[in-house]
């Protein structure tokens, strides 16, 4: 019998387990079934893998070998299989996006659209930094305009290189008739808004922890949060039920202001990602030219803001574009702003690139 890679995976999953009873559960497997597969791939090798307890089973020294290339091998074909799958979908040219809710991503649509008339865009949505960048490292997006509070690492910091596309002070959202919407003052202390109810938007980053830190530092712990949509923050800001985090990007909406924090206790940098081994990589420069571009742009129409910069283009051009919400693609829509923070351009950020691919 040859040796095949599912026979690899069974000894790793005896091995892991540490007995025939859990592995079979973990490869949905009868457990008669197991043994007879486990006692083929012995006889194939020649010698006994493990030896049979009351307590499990133990790797025996033929065993420690076979696991050791096995801990190697599996790994190195998954890595080929994703490859290969990331070889095919990025064949076609184009642009597929990824990106957290807030205005970024559909400015890059526009400027893309603009700058590549006829060059297919598409869009992908999620309130998941770590899905998108996941998107990015299976070959499934080409790049991941995402957000993280303050230093925070990025997802999947190993296998994909990030740079830095602006970073932002964290601004609060204040019903218009709010008092202190209405002091002469341009900042807020967070202290002064201790016994306010909050709204925010959800996501898988850490920015829940670091706006409960700042509180903390501040002399308080919010009594109250609703995590909800964008729409359901604004309308809650609107009609006084609570104040928000936002981006210094978010648009001059009706009913509300923005205003910084004082001291700036939070910071949001947005960040493009991409896989260097991928095609795309070639073109990433470029794309980072544009999302600050997009940024500035985004800053210029914001509640409290003024732009960075000044950018011009060529009249809007038609192209081909395709946007998608949280799981889905192909479907008609629109990037919508974001609750949630941003952040100061540096000149050219350093990359962050994995030490393999």
């Amino acid at each position: 019998m040859d040796l095949e890679l599912r026979h690899l995976k069974i000894v790793r999953a005896v091995a892991d387990a540490g007995s025939l009873t859990r592995a079979a559960t973990a490869l949905g497997l009868a457990q008669p079934a197991l043994s007879a597969q486990l006692k083929r791939v012995e006889r194939a090798l020649g010698g006994e893998l493990f030896v049979r307890g009351r307590l499990g089973v133990r790797a025996t020294a033929l065993g420690e070998l076979v696991l050791e290339r096995a801990r190697v091998v599996l790994p190195a074909v998954y890595e080929l299989q994703e490859d290969a799958q990331r070889f095919v979908r990025q064949g076609a040219e184009g642009y597929r996006l990824g990106g957290t809710h807030g205005p970024l991503l559909g400015g890059l649509v526009d400027r893309l659209a603009q700058r590549e008339p006829g060059v297919p865009v598409t869009t992908y949505t999620s309130w998941s930094e770590r899905e998108v960048a996941a998107g990015v490292a299976g070959g499934r997006l080409d790049f991941a305009l995402v957000g993280v509070c303050g230093e925070s690492p990025p997802p999947e910091p190993g296998r994909l290189a990030w740079t830095e596309v602006a970073r932002d002070p964290v601004h609060v959202m204040l019903a218009e008739d709010h008092p202190l919407a209405r002091a002469p003052r341009a900042d807020i202390e967070l202290a002064e808004l201790a016994a306010e109810a909050w709204t925010d938007v959800p996501g898988d980053g850490c920015f829940g922890d670091c706006f409960a830190a700042a509180c903390v530092r501040a002399g308080f712990t919010p009594a109250c949060v609703y995590e909800t949509d964008t729409a359901s923050c604004v309308h809650l800001v609107q009609v006084g039920r609570a104040v928000g985090l936002c981006r210094a990007t978010f648009p001059a909406t009706p009913g509300l202001v923005t205003r910084p924090l004082a001291g700036t206790p939070l910071v949001w940098r947005h960040l493009l990602g991409w896989h260097p081994a991928a095609p795309a990589a070639a073109r990433a420069a470029g794309v980072l030219e544009h999302a600050r571009a997009a940024h500035a742009e985004a800053m210029a129409r914001s509640a409290g803001g003024a732009p960075r910069a000044q950018t011009s283009g060529p009249a809007r051009s038609a192209s081909s574009i395709t946007t998608g919400t949280t799981g889905t693609t192909g479907t008609t829509g629109t990037t919508g702003t974001s609750a949630y923070p941003p952040a100061r351009s540096p000149s050219w950020p350093a990359v962050t690139v994995p030490k393999t691919a």
